[in-house]
């Protein structure tokens, strides 16, 4: 029988990286197996958690969205209640809190949504650590609100005006400057992507997303719920949500990809359902590439799933069938956006939007004794001019 590869999950993730980045994932995998076990470690993540962070976070039970489609009872988790507006607060503060453990200062991040850049600044601010982070211009000039709230927290921003100048051109940024600053800086990812064992950790972080859906839905229904559905674009949030579940063989798993214009008209960001295997940002996954083996230019409405990969673990339940994945247009998200504010007084992200949408339609062809778990990723604040510009005030 072959050895299982520690870093992989079947034939995907690995550590696809230049020989001068191995001694910092080396270091970092030992670190970070070094706080699991930790109790002091643990009960100062538990801490900023509860009393900076909020959790753990309301799951609401949106009885006008249920009744909107007819269909199985709807379930919300708030992660867009988080402090920060965003599910990157939990894989964020964990990570910075091992960076100050290693004795390392700066830190640098990526950011697609401005999500995960908010967090980190927020995270280095209240931790006394230097951010910097690396941001498409295109990305920039959607997520301006993010853009302020970054520098305000004292983070500087690098715009990166190359590629599609979005979040794969963001991460390319940051790996050249880790690669030269390994021995002083902390590379902060901010999705269950990237070479081992950054999907593995950041799964572990987001996964009290999971946790806390397994105790509340217990307290509240008494039972499992039949289906959790969230967002895919590196897809940390959804396999946060999935991961605590993967032996319960009754809980199924919907990830909802961004289809952008239409998986047939080639815009898109739906990477599982329209890409194959290779190879990007140090690791094996399911990509969108051209006939080449090129990355293609993607597209979507939700700037935080504008990724042309996903994270490993999700290629691995795609081929074992474990998680189904569909694929949301920008108008499916947008209309799913303006119902779930309209009916519920919740305005999602457009990332989680496309959650909500592909969470309406499942709900429709369900029968009213089940229980579906829609993961809110974040809050909309941050799309709104966006959407304005898209819908206009007065539509």
């Amino acid at each position: 029988m072959p050895m299982k590869d520690r870093t992989r999950f079947g034939q995907y993730g690995g550590r696809y990286v230049p020989e001068i980045l191995m001694p910092a994932l080396e270091e970092l995998e030992r670190e970070y197996d070094r706080v699991k076990g930790d109790s002091a470690f643990q009960a100062e993540l538990r801490e900023y958690m509860a009393h900076y962070g909020g959790r753990p976070t309301p799951l609401y039970l949106a009885r006008r969205l249920t009744e909107r489609c007819g269909g199985a009872k709807i379930y919300l988790k708030r992660e867009d209640l988080c402090h920060g507006g965003a599910h990157k607060f939990n894989n964020v503060m964990g990570q910075a809190l091992l960076c100050k453990r290693m004795g390392k200062e700066r830190v640098i991040a990526e950011t697609g949504a401005g999500q995960h850049g908010t967090a980190t600044a927020m995270a280095a601010a209240v931790l006394g650590l230097k951010a910097e982070i690396y941001m498409g211009t295109e990305d920039i000039a959607r997520q301006r609100m993010n853009v302020f709230r970054m520098k305000l927290m004292g983070a500087k921003v690098h715009p990166v005006d190359s590629g599609s100048r979005t979040l794969k051109d963001a991460l390319n940024e940051a790996f050249r400057d880790w690669a030269a600053t390994v021995e002083s800086t902390y590379y902060l990812m901010g999705t269950a992507a990237g070479p081992h064992p950054y999907p593995a950790m950041v799964r572990d972080f987001q996964s009290v997303i999971g946790r806390e859906i397994r105790r509340q839905i217990l307290s509240q229904e008494g039972r499992l719920p039949d289906l959790l559905v969230a967002c895919v674009g590196g897809g940390s949030n959804a396999i946060g949500t999935f991961h605590p579940f993967l032996n319960d063989p009754g809980v199924g798993f919907l990830g909802a990809e961004a289809a952008g214009e239409g998986l047939a008209t080639g815009k898109h960001a739906a990477s599982i359902s329209g890409g194959k295997v290779g190879v990007l940002h140090g690791c094996k996954s399911y990509l969108l590439q051209d006939e080449n083996g090129m990355i293609s230019q993607t597209h979507s409405v939700a700037a935080g799933l504008d990724y042309p990969g996903v994270g490993p673990e999700h290629s691995l339940l795609n081929d074992i069938h474990r998680a189904q994945y569909t694929g949301i247009t920008d108008q499916q998200a947008l209309l799913a956006f303006r119902t779930l504010s309209e009916v519920e007084g919740i305005i999602p992200a457009l990332e989680s939007s496309h959650a909500v949408a592909a969470g309406m339609e499942r709900a429709a062809e369900m029968s009213k004794d089940q229980v579906i778990v829609i993961t809110v990723s974040g809050r909309g604040d941050k799309d709104l001019e966006t959407v304005i510009d898209l819908m206009g005030v007065d539509d």
